[in-house]
């Protein structure tokens, strides 16, 4: 299960830059594209307003 981002997302930018895999994609509200995402859990933890949930790998 990939991780999620909700509509606590600030789009501040944090996630996009740490992602090692560019699974973030920019907008209004950040998303993360499944298919790239691989769980590593890095998005949630630098996502200053915990926007990001899932379960770690």
């Amino acid at each position: 299960m990939a991780f999620k981002i909700s509509d606590d997302c600030a789009a501040c930018g944090a996630c996009e830059s740490e992602c090692p895999n560019g699974a973030i994609v920019a907008g209004d509200r950040y998303s993360i594209d499944p298919e790239k995402c691989t769980d590593c859990g890095t998005c949630a933890d630098v996502c200053p307003v915990g926007a990001i949930s899932g379960e770690k790998k």
